[in-house]
């Protein structure tokens, strides 16, 4: 049941924020029944072209310009990830409550919208299906690293330790992988993004979160040493196990606190020192873990302070010598950041 009172203060606050001409103009945007159940679909998770002609049973150009026209009235947000090209409801902004305005007064109930959300399910289910295929085929190859180390549930335990309990407005997730760290602090969070490299673990990715309901946090296809935000944009960044596939680790810190708004808090995870050749040569490890004598200086240039250090080691078993994970916690000074830093916490995602 719609909350009135509540959607009416939103709409008050959307039409008092946008303006007259931006009020009307996404008015004017959505005043289309196709555009209307393309919202309600994009409130939903980040969708493609390909997903909405075949939850909406129409042509790919007709599609495409009623995504153009949303766009251009800032209802909904468009970024690329490769090839393709994703859209979702807007987040932020006077167009983006206006966005919301329309999606709250539209019944999920009602028989047009009902069969698209009907659509929007097994579209979704098809896309776990393929996501889960792709893992399944690397499953031998993580479980044999994982079992090297402690176990995982320790290490996000000591993760959320380090964290404390927030709550934290905007969270960055460094080379997301599956998803899993965005999983984990999701309760802790308002809004969080994972970026990674790879197409086939942001699939994975995104169909992990849009199964467990987590509808605040997206995953973005980027390049970790270049990313895609305003400086000081968050107030938490991760990297979680990502440094060793790096030859420039220092230069990903570096990006990474550029990411943090004053005060904001960096947590690195990763290996120590080891020996183990064969994760160089089989899983592309450029860099045999990190000492506290490499990263204590790295995440000084970068202009942070280092908090905290965890160490979680795994008892040799059988003779077999075991990975020790460490944990940097580091912090964004109180009044100010990088040379570039400003807090942009309204404007990212």
């Amino acid at each position: 049941m719609v909350d009135e009172t509540a959607s009416a203060a939103e709409a008050a606050q959307a039409g008092e924020l946008a303006g007259l001409d931006g009020l009307l103009a996404g008015l004017r945007a959505g005043g289309d029944p196709t555009r209307l159940r393309l919202l309600v679909l994009l409130a939903r998770g980040d969708l493609n072209v390909k997903d909405l002609t075949q939850i909406l049973g129409q042509s790919q150009p007709r599609i495409s310009r009623h995504l153009k026209l949303l766009t251009e009235a800032g209802l909904i947000d468009r970024f690329r990830e490769g090839s393709w090209v994703f859209f979702r409801l807007a987040e932020t902004g006077p167009e983006a409550a206006l966005a919301r305005h329309i999606v709250v007064l539209l019944r999920p109930d009602e028989p047009v919208i009902a069969r698209d959300l009907e659509r929007l399910a097994a579209v979704k289910a098809e896309r776990a299906q393929v996501a889960a295929r792709y893992f399944r085929d690397q499953a031998a190859d993580w479980d044999r690293l994982r079992a090297l180390h402690v176990d995982e549930g320790e290490v996000e335990s000591a993760m959320l330790a380090a964290l404390g309990a927030g709550p934290f407005e905007r969270m960055l997730d460094i080379g997301t992988g599956t998803g899993r760290v965005l999983e984990l602090l999701a309760p802790r969070i308002a809004r969080g993004v994972g970026v990674d490299s790879s197409h086939e673990m942001l699939s994975f990715a995104r169909a992990k979160l849009e199964r467990g309901g987590f509808d605040h946090c997206q995953v973005r296809h980027g390049d970790l040493f270049n990313l895609p935000f305003e400086a000081g944009s968050f107030d938490v960044v991760t990297i979680h196990q990502v440094l060793h596939y790096l030859d420039d680790p220092a230069a990903a810190i570096g990006e990474a606190a550029r990411m943090l708004g004053p005060g904001g808090v960096l947590l690195i995870v990763d290996f120590a020192p080891h020996e183990l050749e064969f994760l160089r040569e089989e899983q592309a490890h450029r860099r045999l873990g990190f000492s506290s004598e490499q990263m204590a200086p790295w995440i000084g240039e970068a202009g942070l302070v280092l908090e905290a250090e965890t160490q979680l080691s795994r008892p040799d078993s059988g003779g077999k010598p075991g990975l020790t994970v460490l944990l940097w916690l580091a912090r964004a000074a109180a009044g100010a950041g990088a040379a570039d830093k400003k807090t942009q916490l309204e404007s990212v995602i």
